[in-house]
């Protein structure tokens, strides 16, 4: 049995049982990827990640990411749990406001601000571009979007890292008493090889400029309770298409009130792109015992 640390955490949230939930593992420098991958799978989480030792000069740590079944090279809220739990453990100290962490999608900066309870982390998102876009570009779209009033813009296919639709409806309410078919947005993902559909909405007078809700049917999830990746491409759609609009430099968004959760995503707009953030909160800490079947990662 091999002993490591332990931690469970709420991402995009500043309490428990609000964010996206995420596991993190210290000290399994020893394990090979089939250990990962069956410690990732045995914990059921949506993403289980793996702390470990900087394999290159340039980073601070190396990380390595699983779902319950597969390793995947980046994904937005594993990124920052697992930058706040290197934080918290000593493993890491920010440089000038800066990490860098090393994982399959290269080296990737992360911005640290603030301390403590209130510390953000942000993460700079891959190049994203507009693949198609109008109501018209993919056939099952109106399958899935029914009789919703749509916003101001049109449904855009957006790809950078991973492949999303979005989509805005015409006002917050349109969107979140929306119950949508699950079934035909498995379909659009499957046909158009992207990850599902992030509706949003514009809101105004609360403490939140967008609404949104994200439907990754392509990975087999009903509803995100929080989705970095999907908003880091909204986040892109929306500079594409309203430069000079009032969410060109960045805004916040409410997410996952529809499923029990409150979680709040930062998203900024500079000249260097697109950087998703927010605050984590650690539920657990503790040790896992774990039977390594072989060596080597």
């Amino acid at each position: 049995m091999h002993t490591v640390r332990f931690f469970q955490l709420d991402v995009f949230a500043d309490r428990a049982g609000c964010g996206n939930p995420l596991g993190v593992v210290v000290g399994a420098e020893g394990w090979s990827t089939a250990d990962m991958q069956r410690f990732a799978t045995w914990t059921n989480l949506v993403e289980t990640t793996f702390l470990l030792p900087a394999a290159r000069l340039e980073a601070d740590y190396r990380l390595r990411i699983f779902t319950p079944h597969r390793e995947i090279p980046f994904a937005g809220h594993p990124t920052l749990g697992s930058a706040h739990v290197a934080l918290d453990v000593g493993r890491v100290t920010a440089a000038d406001g800066r990490l860098i962490q090393d994982c399959g999608a290269g080296l990737l900066p992360i911005l640290v601000e603030g301390e403590g309870g209130s510390r953000q982390l942000f993460v700079q998102a891959p190049p994203a571009e507009v693949v198609v876009s109008g109501v018209d570009a993919e056939p099952r779209l109106g399958a899935v979007l029914g009789d919703r009033r749509l916003g101001r813009l049109p449904p855009a296919c957006v790809s950078g890292g991973r492949r999303w639709w979005v989509a805005e409806l015409a006002d917050e309410a349109e969107l979140r008493d929306w119950s949508p078919d699950h079934a035909a947005i498995r379909a659009l993902a499957e046909a158009s090889d992207t990850l599902g559909l992030c509706a949003f909405a514009r809101c105004q007078g609360g403490d939140y400029e967008v609404a949104a809700r994200a439907f990754p049917a392509g990975a087999g999830i009903v509803e995100d309770p929080a989705s970095g990746a999907a908003n880091a491409l909204l986040a892109a759609w929306l500079q594409h298409a309203e430069p000079e609009g009032p969410l060109a430099r960045g805004y916040r968004v409410s997410q996952g009130r529809e499923i029990g959760r409150d979680a709040t995503l930062v998203l900024r707009i500079d000249d260097n792109g697109i950087w998703v953030g927010g605050q984590s909160v650690t539920v657990i800490a503790g040790e896992a015992r774990w039977p390594v079947q072989s060596s080597g990662t």
